[in-house]
């Protein structure tokens, strides 16, 4: 029985991971490139010397997994599908992928850390079948905050072309900010998420859009503001996601309003915050997956090789 390798190095997480034929879901290892105390994130040149150091690691936890060999190998080289998307540490999976493909004679494929997310977003919540048909996505996490037109491609399985942004700071890096005022750990989104379930009141915050895109920078600003005023810590953690929230629900609006009342995928790391799931899904019957499937992870790529390879898509 053979089986399907991804591989992810993005600027948080090592990822592999295997399908193997006939299996529901992928097998996956991951780790968390380590951030110091204090930090915000790595430089580039870290987190590639980080990738070069965990990336064999992952892979040989998975060898029990693949006992039954490679039919394909596949890696995220490139955060967008965009002229000019480019990050250095997708060099380290890319670098891998193309080396165990001429190792093991199989084809080798290629896709974004962006198109990862939403095939992972679609397998963990069951409702891979949406690929064949235009759908609304967001890829929201430390470096990302997009919304996504995402449709049908014959070279390259699904096409996710952003149309909403955030024009400042990111979901995730107001988190991780908010996070670090309050003294949590890098990454802050759990920690935080745990910190504001002990609030005694929700908020409701007014988006700042346009058209739809957003604005988040204010909102560290006001969570600043409110912690030198002597709010509890809790209070401003959930005044911060209820902040994001707000947001996404902005852009989601603005986006069915404007292609159509198009089915709602979310995935990035900063959806797997309970509460934001609970909201939006309520709100716009939006498709999650399980954390393991949002956060940064290879099981998107792993499943997006299966799919080039069983339905005879171009290798690249």
């Amino acid at each position: 029985m053979s089986g399907y390798l991804g591989l992810d190095t993005s600027n948080y997480t090592t990822s592999a991971a295997y399908w193997a034929a006939g299996e529901a879901l992928p097998v996956q290892k991951k780790q968390l490139l380590p951030v110091k105390a204090g930090e915000m994130g790595l430089r580039q040149s870290d987190a590639v010397f980080h990738h070069v150091r965990q990336l064999p690691d992952m892979l040989e936890g998975l060898q029990e997994a693949m006992v039954g060999g490679v039919s394909a190998v596949a890696a995220s080289d490139r955060p967008q599908q965009k002229d000019g998307s480019y990050m250095p540490c997708f060099l380290v999976g890319a670098g891998a992928a193309r080396q165990l493909g001429a190792a093991l004679g199989v084809p080798t494929y290629f896709f974004t850390h962006q198109q990862g997310h939403v095939a992972a977003a679609l397998l963990g919540a069951d409702c891979l079948p949406l690929r064949r048909r235009p759908f609304l996505a967001f890829h929201v996490s430390g470096g990302t905050t997009d919304g996504l037109l995402v449709q049908p491609d014959d070279t390259c399985i699904i096409r996710c072309e952003v149309v909403a942004r955030s024009l400042d700071l990111k979901a995730g890096q107001l988190i991780d900010r908010v996070g670090g005022l309050l003294g949590l750990p890098f990454p802050a989104g759990p920690a935080l998420e745990r910190l504001a379930a002990e609030a005694q009141q929700t908020y409701k915050p007014k988006a700042t859009l346009r058209g739809c895109d957003c604005h988040l920078s204010g909102v560290e600003n006001q969570c600043r503001d409110r912690l030198q005023r002597g709010e509890p810590p809790a209070e401003v953690a959930r005044f911060c996601l209820d902040s994001v929230r707000a947001a996404v629900e902005g852009m989601t609006e603005a986006m069915l309003a404007t292609y159509g009342d198009l089915p709602v995928v979310y995935a990035g790391g900063v959806m797997s915050n309970t509460m934001l799931k609970e909201c939006l899904t309520a709100r716009f019957g939006g498709r999650f997956a399980p954390p393991a499937f949002s956060a940064d992870n290879a099981a998107g790529i792993a499943c997006l090789c299966r799919l080039a390879q069983e339905e005879g898509y171009p290798c690249r």
